[in-house]
């Protein structure tokens, strides 16, 4: 047979690949072997293998309201702030006001959400301070900011509340008066409570839209401690206008003391915790100038005062005109001009005749004995005239019937 170089070339060729690959085997049976169970010749090459992946935590994410960097936010929003991804521990809320002071503003933490106590000031930058923990357990905080839009004064409504601390008699209401009109008194009114230890029944009466009254539905008790809180700053009053501020009040209230008048008789008794202390000789108003039946609440108390006949609308050249007379005790009980004061010049007709002009007069030795022994507060219960008490000339709040008083509240 006739053998060309080409076929001993592959014959040749083919022999060292069976030699190689037995060699190959015998060497890799005998190679050392990592502690990782890798080939030592081979250990530097890179693995093709898939590597297992770091475990990663969620960053915290914050969630407020108002939204961070927000701008001219409404004054009646109101504020809070929670996470996702982790839970908040710790939040706090300030803003800086016009004149540069830091305020704190007050608020509570409660199922992972802090909630502002206070609607918002106008015109001013607040800040939140918040602290988290993240699904690992490690802390997380960041600061949050946003400004509230400005109002001028005409956009918001001043309020006040009387009284204003100290003791009061019995038939004392609480007065809220505004400086401007409240359009949407629904809304001013459920932030405006009133409370009392011991409790007693009660409800708000507007008078109308500057002022609104609460009284409870019989005389306050003896003794009772008053809180009063109108927490109307920010809230929507109607009419594009805002509560200014909120205003908290406290007062209590005294001996419960009725003077009760008789423009028949022409006596009042002052009666104190139910019982009569002192007869006083009186004369009330003559014809043309009665004085009011009804229940009336001693307003103011004066020392040395002025009775001037302009108060109850006369002017000098009228019949009736009288020229500035000084007292030594008065009590105002309506805005028209009624009082209970001294009049020594009638003290022949005290418990006789009626001859004042609206008044209730006595004696300089019993107005003296009345001033001591009766507070702003306290009642008076006249009777005898035909001329009633009407709502709004001083505090004729029980003279309306517990069921037309309910019906004057806007809830």
């Amino acid at each position: 047979m006739k053998v060309t170089i080409r076929s001993v070339r592959q014959t040749f060729v083919a022999a060292l690949a069976v030699v190689g690959l037995l060699g190959v085997a015998a060497c890799s049976a005998e190679a050392p072997v990592t502690a990782a169970g890798h080939d030592s010749r081979t250990s530097g090459i890179p693995s093709t293998a898939t590597p297992t992946p770091t475990p990663t935590t969620a960053p915290v994410k914050w969630v407020t309201t108002p939204k961070a960097g927000a701008e001219d936010v409404s004054v009646d929003t109101r504020v809070s702030a929670r996470t996702e991804d982790g839970t908040l521990t710790k939040a706090s809320l300030s803003y800086l006001s016009k004149k540069g002071n830091k305020v704190p503003v007050k608020g509570w933490l409660e199922s992972g959400t802090w909630t502002s106590s206070d609607l918002l000031e106008p015109g001013v930058k607040y800040t939140f301070s918040l602290t988290a923990t993240d699904q690992s357990g490690e802390q997380q905080t960041t600061k949050r900011s946003f400004s509230t839009a400005d109002l001028t004064l005409d956009d918001q409504i001043w309020t006040k509340v009387y009284p204003d601390g100290g003791t009061v008699g019995i038939g004392m209401p609480v007065i809220a008066t505004f400086d401007l009109p409240v359009v949407d008194k629904a809304t001013f009114e459920k932030h405006m409570e009133v409370t009392s230890q011991p409790a007693q029944e009660g409800s708000w009466y507007w008078l109308s839209d500057r002022e609104a009254h609460w009284r409870p539905q019989n005389y306050w008790k003896p003794g009772t401690k008053v809180h009063v809180e109108a927490n109307l700053n920010g809230v929507p009053a109607g009419g594009g206008r805002f509560g200014e501020q909120t205003v908290v009040t406290d007062f209590t209230i005294g001996r419960a003391v009725i003077a009760k008048v008789n423009l028949t008789t022409h006596m009042m008794d002052v009666n104190i915790n139910g019982k009569k202390a002192k007869s006083i000789p009186i004369s009330g108003g003559r014809p043309g100038w009665e004085t009011r039946s009804g229940v009336k609440v001693i307003m103011e108390k004066f020392t040395d005062f002025t009775m001037k006949a302009e108060s109850i609308g006369l002017k000098e050249g009228d019949k009736d005109y009288y020229h500035d007379v000084k007292v030594k005790r008065a009590l105002r009980i309506t805005h028209s001009g009624e009082f209970l004061h001294s009049a020594p010049w009638s003290v022949a007709q005290q418990g006789h005749e009626n001859v004042s002009h609206g008044c209730t007069g006595m004696s300089d030795a019993n107005s003296i004995w009345l001033y001591d022994n009766m507070r702003v507060g306290d009642v008076v219960e006249t009777v005898g005239s035909k001329k009633p008490m009407t709502m709004g000339n001083g505090y004729a709040d029980w003279n309306l019937s517990w069921a037309t008083w309910q019906q004057g509240s806007a809830l």
